[in-house]
């Protein structure tokens, strides 16, 4: 299986080539990346120089143009396609129909994987991209059992499979989502940000700490509680019933227990989140997976990678993976 790991900034892209990676995602800076924030992501100039370092270092870049463009701009995400094929890019990375469809008649040599943003989640929505764009993988979104994702795998190979393992866990099915947009007016399926920084704030009242997204009080944590990223589907609701963490509590998904599973399962790509993160987190969690997926196919036990302190809350769950509940 291969390990498909973040960068955000050229720092981070040779943080995860150096720690092991053996591939890196990454995307130019604007909106046709699906994590458009201030500070992140690479020129034309640093993408290309990024996909040189990993080249020479055996590693492969997945560049992401993952978001739905603007009416009447489509050129902006075409230009992006253009350039990452120019720049050597070994897969792109897209969601949108029109933006495979360019990829696939501009440059039919170009090797397309589409995105968890597209939330292909059953064998059908698969084999639609694959007869209609010749893509060659697609990233599940984290809504499936193990069990599901096998027998996803199973029907639409020769089409590769891509799972999330580590970081993030969004309970939408992604590129669905409107809570962000609904909160701050921009949506990261188009604008490319979920909870937008510019519309985060803190407040301490008394030893209470508050967080609010736009107009609205998403959490209010007690003096040394951990306090999670404020997004509307991690925030504190009251309800009839209970108030509490109603939609998803303040946690990070880790799959390190799963990966026999996964790997049985026929999973070609093992995805961690994280390209807003910093390059610390990206060389630590680089580190402990690779040294899981060596230790796997080395006939060695799986030892716990020991990444708490880096998930959101302190807090770790396998997510829909085992789906407990049903």
């Amino acid at each position: 299986m291969e390990l498909i790991c973040p960068a955000g900034t050229p720092a981070a892209f040779r943080q995860a080539v150096d720690a092991g990676a053996h591939a890196v995602y990454c995307g130019y800076r604007g909106e046709t990346n699906a994590r458009n924030f201030p500070g992140l992501n690479f020129s034309h100039a640093e993408m290309r120089e990024a996909i040189a370092y990993a080249h020479a270092r055996g590693a492969r870049v997945l560049v992401a143009i993952n978001t739905f463009p603007r009416a009447g701009a489509l050129d902006l995400w075409h230009r992006a396609v253009d350039e990452a094929v120019a720049a050597g890019a070994d897969a792109l990375i897209l969601a949108d129909i029109a933006v495979l469809d360019y990829a696939a008649r501009t440059h039919p040599a170009q090797r397309l994987h589409v995105s968890v943003q597209a939330a292909a989640a059953n064998p059908e929505a698969v084999r639609f991209y694959v007869e209609a764009f010749g893509v060659r993988r697609v990233v599940l979104p984290r809504v499936l059992s193990v069990a599901e994702i096998a027998a996803i795998t199973r029907a639409v190979a020769p089409c590769e499979t891509e799972v999330f393992v580590f970081g993030g866990l969004c309970v939408m099915a992604e590129g669905r989502c409107s809570l962000s947009s609904y909160a701050t007016g921009q949506s990261p399926n188009m604008n490319g940000v979920c909870s937008p920084a510019g519309h985060v704030a803190y407040r301490q009242d008394g030893a209470t700490l508050v967080s609010r997204l736009g107009d609205f009080t998403i959490n209010k944590f007690a003096e040394g509680e951990p306090a999670g990223y404020p997004t509307l589907c991690k925030g504190r609701f009251a309800t009839p019933r209970m108030d509490g963490y109603i939609f998803e509590d303040p946690v990070s998904l880790d799959a390190a227990e799963l990966l026999p599973a996964l790997g049985k399962a026929g999973v070609t790509g093992l995805k961690i989140e994280g390209r807003q993160r910093g390059r610390a987190y990206v060389e630590s969690v680089v580190r402990a997976f690779r040294a899981a997926l060596d230790a796997l196919e080395a006939g060695r036990p799986i030892v716990s990678p020991g990444l708490l302190s880096l998930t959101e809350g302190q807090s770790t769950t396998q997510g829909a993976y085992r789906k407990t509940w049903r």
